[in-house]
């Protein structure tokens, strides 16, 4: 077999398992999408299929005859999935930007000390006291937005990536009379866009996914995330008794909780197909060099 031969078997081979392995996280997903669209009763009797075994839209006809807790559970994840990325991803680029500035004294002193809280917390009781005694943020929007604002990781992700651009740049900037703000915002922002929009559909899912922070300071339900919303459909023993008193008959409830998985996975497909020319350029050019 020659050289050519060899490389073509490997990169078939290389191709084949990585096609195994997205099929692995494709099939759920499409299991979920079709049993959304399967009667309940034929999931009770038949299990889940790839096809459905008997089309039926009654779980999104029951979704949608009064999408007033839908909607509002949209409302709250997108105010608090926007602004917290938003807000989140300009305050770690910034962070990171200072963290890359080789003439800042505190440089390495501020570096350990975020990446000592990737290690390292105050445990769950002083968190909950904190946001709730001392913040007073209990069933506020500001309780699902201020925790996630700043992501170790991704700060020092960022301080890698603003490290390899050219430091020629910022001393041609500074002999023009540009300041810190103007470098920042017209020179470092538009040459690390891969890596900002990674980190922001990173951050977007951490948000949008994210139901620990409902689970511990939301009581109301005009505040109640989408995710939480989900969840309490899902673990609420009493839900199905409770849906066939309002509606007078039985309802889908197996295919209503897969509806409403679609309904959440709706904006996370949308934005990675968004940024996905971005992603894997971000993620390696963040990790090329590190000092």
């Amino acid at each position: 077999m020659g050289y050519k031969a060899k490389t073509r078997f490997w990169h078939a081979l290389i191709i084949i398992f990585i096609g195994i392995i997205c099929a692995i996280f494709v099939i759920p997903v499409i299991l979920i999408f079709s049993a959304s669209f399967t009667s309940s009763k034929a999931l009770a009797d038949v299990g889940y299929r790839l096809i459905p075994p008997q089309f039926s839209t009654e779980a999104y006809d029951f979704l949608l005859h009064d999408p007033t807790i839908i909607t509002q559970a949209y409302g709250v994840s997108i105010i608090v999935t926007v602004v917290g990325v938003t807000v989140g991803v300009l305050i770690m680029a910034m962070l990171a930007y200072v963290l890359s500035r080789k003439d800042f004294k505190l440089r390495g002193i501020l570096t350990f000390y975020i990446f000592f809280t990737m290690l390292f917390s105050g445990g769950l009781v002083p968190y909950y006291i904190n946001m709730v005694r001392t913040l007073h943020l209990k069933n506020t929007l500001t309780a699902m937005i201020l925790p996630g604002l700043v992501v170790p990781f991704f700060v020092l992700l960022l301080r890698t990536y603003f490290s390899s651009l050219p430091k020629d740049l910022f001393d041609s900037a500074k002999i023009d009379g540009a300041n810190d703000f103007t470098i920042f915002f017209q020179i470092v922002i538009p040459l690390s866009m891969p890596a900002i929009l990674t980190v922001g559909l990173f951050l977007m899912l951490n948000y949008w996914n994210d139901i620990f922070q409902a689970l511990l300071f939301i009581d109301v339900n005009k505040l109640t995330p989408l995710q939480l919303t989900l969840y309490n459909m899902i673990n609420d023993s009493f839900m199905d008794t409770q849906m066939n008193l309002i509606v007078g008959h039985p309802v889908p409830a197996l295919s209503v909780r897969m509806a409403m998985a679609v309904l959440a996975l709706g904006p996370v497909i949308l934005a990675f197909l968004f940024v996905q020319r971005y992603f894997v350029r971000g993620i390696t050019l963040g990790s090329i060099k590190g000092d």
